[in-house]
């Protein structure tokens, strides 16, 4: 097989999960060379958005919280399945999380937590009949015929205060001015959730943070295989041929500041990462509110390539309305368990079983998990660490009052502390806390109104050797702001580029599974 591909190369732009996936399934199921495969990150570490770093003293930083899922992330699951755990030999990824899922259960008991720092009774959804109306005509329109409609644009002033939108809205970080076909999308993938959203059971957690669990593994596995990591790089265009197809010929990288070209000769492939939903983050500290940046590379290589030829995607409807797409989060490391302590008495939760809890009065919109500890693989043990964030950044808090965005480390913690009812105990949490408050200005890009043409298809019509994996290219039915999303893209991607004939794992359609239809139509009347 090897000898078929000559000295062809395979060039993928960006070094997050899509990447390494893409990587895996050449050297897994094309027998590709590894020493031919290129990863170009500009960062000086692999795993884009899953991400997780830091130390005990300097404290951690985790940008985003992921939720996985068991019935609805396939191609995960299918290529975690034969990648070697680095704990436990003999034992796959997906084995090693299954086993600590089954071990350490989520089960939220303080899923919403009103004004008065009391757990609400969340079984009922709170729908009214014109909320059930509204949400039964979106599932049945078809997409081309909702075109860049808002959430809000569907349903009326009620249902955006109903315990589901506050829990929906909280696990999967929708806002009312989001697209409602995104949003249709997500209650069609994720229905079998509906009945137990209250206690956010379906969620798949990982041992550690995403970066250690899955990233370093795949990172691992790819390494004796000679795959080249090119870190501290950024591409910033490519070149295509001329005429009416879709061929890249050169790209244009920066190395460490220095301009260089690649030559993309006959047979190669380029598989590009566009855009970034962690683009342009800011970290603040406990003394510093984190800046608003602007948009970084992977949005400008983006736009530059989309200028020279049709059918790469529209990126302005994403990049350009950073008021609709930003959010807040902020990990805090402490030096003592005093706050899991009390957060375990208050919210009835296990410690560690990483359920959310989110604070449905809250001007910010804010919401805790605290996971299971160590969340990180070098964490002393005396060391606790959890993440939170809000989802109205520019509001003024409640107990601060200032807006989120303005806010250091310190003035965060006090707002969560306020909204726990915690004062007496103020002085012991603070003496250890290090919250970490990032802000990120695209983190909900992929939800913005836009039309199907603006997301690229994962290979263009008339493309020869490009591809795209990010959350923003286009895949029929699935669901963006998902690491099965970037897998499955990649996988799509290499099979399609390399003329691989092996099936994709496909999409489980709970919506026509009986059982799954009656329990949401009867969670609906709860």
């Amino acid at each position: 097989m090897k000898k078929e591909y000559g000295n062809s190369q395979v060039y993928f732009v960006g070094g997050g999960i899509a990447s390494l996936a893409g990587a895996a399934y050449l050297v897994r199921d094309c027998d590709f060379p590894g020493q031919n495969i290129h990863i170009i990150e500009e960062m000086k570490i692999l795993g884009g958005s899953n991400d997780g770093a830091g130390s005990g003293e300097q404290g951690y930083v985790i940008r985003g919280g992921r939720m996985l899922n068991d019935e609805a992330y396939e191609n995960l699951w299918e290529l975690l399945s034969t990648i070697p755990s680095i704990d436990h030999p003999g034992q796959s990824v997906r084995e090693e999380i299954t086993a600590f899922d089954d071990a350490n259960p989520t089960h939220a008991n303080a899923r919403l937590i009103n004004k008065n720092g009391e757990v609400e009774d969340v079984l009922s959804m709170g729908f009214d009949m014109a909320d059930r109306l509204a949400m039964g005509k979106l599932i049945i329109t078809p997409e081309d015929k909702m075109g860049k409609a808002r959430i809000n644009d569907w349903f009326a002033p009620h249902f955006f205060q109903t315990n589901f939108w506050y829990m929906w809205a909280t696990t999967f970080a929708f806002q009312p001015w989001h697209s409602a076909v995104e949003f249709k999308r997500y209650m069609l993938r994720f229905m079998h959730e509906f009945p137990r959203i209250q206690t956010l059971e379906g969620v798949t957690r990982t041992p550690y943070n995403q970066y250690d669990s899955i990233i370093l593994p795949l990172h691992k596995y790819l390494e004796p295989f000679g795959v080249d990591f090119t870190l501290k790089c950024t591409v910033t265009d490519l070149d295509f041929k001329d005429g009416d197809g879709i061929t890249v010929t050169k790209m244009h990288v920066l190395r460490q500041g220095v301009p260089d070209v690649i030559e993309i000769a006959e047979g190669d492939r380029v598989i590009v990462t566009n855009g970034s939903m962690t683009e342009g983050s800011s970290l603040g500290s406990m003394t510093t509110a984190p800046r608003l940046n602007g948009k970084g590379s992977s949005w400008k290589l983006w736009e530059n390539i989309a200028a020279k030829k049709p059918g790469l995607g529209n990126p302005s409807s994403f990049d350009d309305h950073v008021d609709g797409s930003k959010w807040e989060s902020f990990t805090v490391t402490f030096q003592d368990s005093v706050f899991f302590d009390l957060m375990e008495k208050f919210t009835r939760n296990r410690a560690g079983t990483g359920a959310l809890v989110t604070f449905k009065d809250s001007s910010w919109f804010m919401s805790v998990v605290l996971a299971f500890q160590p969340h990180f693989r070098n964490q002393p043990e005396h060391v606790k660490v959890f993440w939170g964030y809000g989802l109205y950044p520019d509001k003024v808090g409640d107990f601060v009052k200032k807006r989120m965005c303005d806010c250091t480390g310190e003035e965060i913690m006090q707002e969560l502390i306020g909204h726990l009812h915690f004062e007496a105990h103020k002085e012991e949490i603070m003496a250890t806390a290090n919250c970490i408050p990032c802000m990120m200005p695209y983190i909900t890009a992929q939800f913005m109104p836009r039309l199907n043409s603006d997301r690229p298809k994962v290979v263009p019509e008339g493309s020869t050797n490009l591809a795209f994996i990010s959350q923003f290219c286009e895949i029929p039915d699935d669901v963006v702001f998902t690491e099965e999303y970037s897998v499955r893209a990649a996988r799509i991607a290499v099979y399609t580029l390399m003329g691989v004939n092996r099936p994709v794992e496909p999409i489980n359609q709970y919506q026509y599974d009986v059982r799954t239809l009656f329990s949401s139509f009867v969670t609906s009347f709860r």
